[in-house]
């Protein structure tokens, strides 16, 4: 795939970069419009869609069905996976063993391979915890 580096691309991801919750393409589009940036909401939804397929961006859905995006880190570990609360979005990028056994689980018995890269396990975060 080729990246064309363009002003606007830099500029987007200057924007993703500062926000540290998720956020859908619209939000991030009237986000930058509020500052007077001018780009459009379907360059910004390429973009996302180019920054998801290179694993730079997490996307997933929110409750009503709405694409989200988070910015993570690149990660090169084998074993991690994502928590990602249920009320306020947060995504947490988590490096542990354990999923090990949960992969080997899951091939065993269920016949199935599981993506790494992709698990995302839903609940609350501790500071959505701390308001329950």
């Amino acid at each position: 795939m080729k990246k064309y580096s363009t002003n606007s691309r830099k500029l987007i991801m200057d924007y993703i970069k500062k926000l540290n919750n998720s956020f859908s393409s619209q939000e991030l589009y009237e986000l930058m419009t509020k500052d007077n940036e001018k780009v459009g909401l379907t360059t910004i939804y390429r973009f996302l869609e180019d920054l998801e397929k290179n694993n730079e961006l997490k996307k997933f859905y929110d409750e009503k069905n709405i694409a989200r995006y988070q910015y993570l880190e690149h990660c090169d570990e084998q074993n991690h996976f994502y928590l990602k609360c249920n009320n306020c979005g947060t995504l947490i990028h988590i490096d542990c063993d354990c999923i090990v056994e949960l992969h080997e689980h899951i091939l065993k018995n269920h016949n199935f391979k599981t993506d790494d890269n992709n698990i995302i396990i839903n609940g609350l975060c501790e500071n959505c915890l701390e308001v329950k």
